[in-house]
Formats: C-alpha cells, structure tokens, sequence
C-alpha cells in the first residue's frame, strides 16, 4: 500500500467535508474549496477523519491513491491554516508596489511590469522589496509565486532579481576571476 496513501487525513473541528460522487467540497473558517477525484478512488469520511482507498493494486491506481491524499490533506490545511509564499526583490532600484489587486514591478527594463493577482489571492508588499502572496489553495499560491519570479529570474553574476526568501543563488566569479 501506498505510505502516504493509507495515512488518514485529520479533519478539525469547524471543517465541513462533503462527498458527492466523485466530487469532495471541504469548508472551512478561511473558504471553500473543491475537487474531483478519480472514479477509482474511494473515499469514507467519519467525523474526524477522511480515508482514502483504491479499487485494485494497477500502478496508475496506486499513484492516483498517494496524490489524491495529498491534494485533500492539502485542501483540509488550506481552509484551516492558509498557504503563503515569500518573495525578495534583489537590485538597485527594483522594486514592487502594490495597488488594488495589481502588483507593479520596476525591475530595470525599460516599462514597468503590471500584474493581476487571480481571485483568492492575496499579496503584502513590505519596504517596496518584499513581497508576501497568501492563499487558500496551494497550487495556485505556488504558480502564482512562481509566476512572479520569472520576470526577472535571479541571475548568478551579481545575484539580482526575485528571489523566493529561502533561495540562496549559486555565485559565479565572472571574466575578472579567471586570471
């Protein structure tokens, strides 16, 4: 059996899981958020726990039971706790402002750089280089956060660019170095 798979999901109190089917609605103090699953996957739900089981041992149904775990722990931890991801604007003069729910960027080009953020989700900008993307679905604070990076990817020379807060840039020493 899966290791991750069998492993029950905990639900708090103050969490709502409704199964219909093949559709799974969780809510909770920060939102509502739903997903459908696999038709191959079987999930029981008593009040403090849900459990996921699959139909029979193929490899696809055993990828499909650890991955549908994961997705509905997430979702439980999501309604409860929220996600967040931090970013750190690295370069003279680069910086960020929030207005609305658009961030700008100047992040030495010559326009600056105009982003909406998608609905339910949240953002901080702290001293114009820090930036805070908060969320209740994990997937989407990540593709947002990564989004956000690639407008100007942390480069190896001078280290500059958007960084996530844990990031740490490989160094490369340059032409001068090689002497």
């Amino acid at each position: 059996m899966s290791r991750i798979g069998r492993q029950p999901i905990p639900v708090p109190k103050g969490v709502e899981v409704t199964l219909e089917g093949t559709n799974v609605k969780i809510k909770g103090p920060k939102g509502v958020l739903g997903l459908c699953i696999n038709e191959r996957i079987n999930l029981s739900y008593d009040n403090e726990r849900i459990l996921v089981n699959r139909i029979n041992d193929s490899k696809r149904d055993k990828a499909l039971h650890g991955l549908t775990r994961s997705l509905i722990a997430n979702m439980v931890e999501g309604v409860t706790k929220g996600f967040e991801k931090r970013l750190n604007i690295v370069g003279i003069g680069y910086r960020a402002e929030l207005k609305g729910d658009k961030l700008n960027f100047n992040l030495g080009y010559s326009h600056p750089i105009e982003f909406s953020l998608p609905k339910g989700i949240n953002a901080k900008v702290e001293k114009q280089v820090n930036i805070t993307i908060e969320g209740i679905d994990k997937q989407l604070v990540g593709e947002v956060a990564a989004k956000i990076r690639s407008f100007k990817m942390p480069e190896p020379y001078k280290g500059k660019g958007i960084l996530y807060s844990d990031e740490k840039v490989r160094r490369k020493i340059g032409k001068a170095g090689i002497k």
